[in-house]
């Protein structure tokens, strides 16, 4: 299916472009503002995934606009030793938001700061051994990938050595039971650890975690997790890095997820969502990490650290957000946005499970709700059917899994979009299902 005919277009794109995971949606963009993007035939498509699960002020925001415009004329990058008001203004601002968390490094991408976290924790602790979920995404480079295993592991050579996995906790798969069948996630954990303490060498470094595993089909952790997981590494001398680059800046309804929590991490990093959808990441830790890691030397020096242009984007994001109370809107919009899907799921048998925090939730597609089947070819049908009539969402496959539809619209989406998507959701699975 090709929305969106140019037998010229599709050719160099089919002779030229590298195919580097998903298949290429069918649409050619033209161009975007808000909520949506614009294909080549003019439609407008709503864009339930904020792009890459980064533009959290939608597409084109004005302010962005403005500051990239002024940026640009007069400082965009530097020598990675030189500094620029930008750069100091925007780790000021994020000190302010995350207290304890007062030095800070400005990156492009996720897995640049995750690269650079585990680099630092490594020196720091003098140890070698990271954990991560089995779920997880933390990146394709380097130690980022050896943290990543929900998808990418198999064809690369080792992993890093030292890299180890526990289960993420699944409410609504778990593999521990509480006596009311609810899920054991404190069992689990201590099991999972027990199995860490007999395969380490004695070089546990860090334990490497998102708040909700987002690729890893929107698993939250459930409230007391964090602390408890916190208790786990601190017993073992590890440090807990937390990857915030979906659920930072707002879109779970707190500035960073952890906070619900009220456990702050060791070593924080920031990405997709701080720079609204252009390349800007932060990793920030506590005084006394950076200067341990300082004193033994850290390097980590890259063509594009502290870079003006992005750091400026940054300080207008934070701008924004608190001016316009996307925070408290993210809450409102999320439980708009859940409150539909919940009646998705009363209307429709294949909906298994609604899931997530404030604007970053997910759909579970069955087979069926009591075998809780993967619907993978399902859940690729609705995701065709959205795309037809106007809605771009994303849906993750993994083993013994669901297909999990991704639903992460901007901060500033309207009641009335919110209501609009979930018109088209509704349209898309009946229309699914009738195959």
């Amino acid at each position: 299916m090709t929305l969106n005919a140019d037998p010229d277009f599709w050719a160099s794109a089919n002779t030229h472009l590298t195919r580097y995971g998903p298949s290429f949606e069918p649409v050619i963009i033209e161009r975007a503002a808000g909520s949506f993007v614009y294909d080549a035939d003019g439609r407008a498509i709503l864009d339930f995934t904020s792009g890459q699960m980064s533009a959290v002020l939608g597409h084109t925001h004005p302010d962005i606009v403005a500051t990239v415009a002024r940026q640009m004329g007069a400082v965009a990058h530097l020598f990675s030793g030189m500094l620029s008001r930008p750069v100091v203004t925007l780790a000021e601002r994020l000190a302010a938001l995350a207290p304890g968390l007062d030095r800070v490094q400005l990156l492009t991408t996720g897995a640049e700061a995750n690269e650079a976290a585990i680099r630092m924790a490594k020196l720091v602790t003098g140890r070698h051994e990271i954990v991560a979920f089995a779920q997880s995404w933390h990146g394709m480079t380097g130690a980022a990938a050896s943290a990543t295993y929900s998808a990418g592991r198999r064809g690369y050579g080792p992993a890093a050595v030292g890299s180890f996995v526990i289960p993420a906790p699944n409410a609504y798969r778990p593999r521990f039971r509480n006596v009311d069948g609810s899920n054991d996630w404190q069992t689990e954990l201590d099991d999972a650890f027990a199995l860490i303490d007999s395969q380490s060498t004695g070089s546990l470094a860090a334990f490497i975690a998102e708040p909700i595993l987002s690729s890893g089909g929107i698993l939250e952790l459930p409230l007391g997790y964090l602390a408890a997981l916190k208790q786990k590494c601190e017993q073992r001398g590890m440090l807990l890095i937390l990857d915030e680059a979906q659920t930072g800046i707002g879109r779970t309804g707190h500035m960073f997820a952890f906070e619900r929590d009220g456990v702050v991490p060791d070593i924080l990093t920031l990405s997709k969502t701080l720079g609204a959808g252009l390349p800007l990441a932060a990793v920030m830790t506590t005084k006394a990490i950076e200067q341990t890691a300082f004193e033994r030397g850290f390097l980590f020096y890259t063509t594009h650290v502290s870079d003006p242009l992005p750091a400026a984007i940054g300080v207008t994001v934070l701008d924004i957000v608190a001016r316009d109370g996307l925070v408290a809107q993210a809450t409102a919009r999320g439980n708009r946005l859940r409150d539909g899907l919940l009646s998705l799921q009363q209307k429709f048998e294949c909906v298994g499970d609604v899931r997530g925090r404030g604007l970053l939730l997910g759909l579970e597609i069955v087979v069926d709700r009591q075998s809780k089947t993967p619907g993978f070819e399902l859940g690729a049908r609705i995701m065709e059917e959205t795309m037809r009539r106007g809605l771009s969402m994303n849906i993750v496959k993994l083993p013994s899994m669901g297909g999990v539809f991704r639903i992460a619209p901007p901060l500033t989406v309207s009641e009335a979009e919110i209501d609009r998507g979930l018109e088209i959701m509704s349209e898309a699975i009946q229309a699914a299902t009738k195959h």
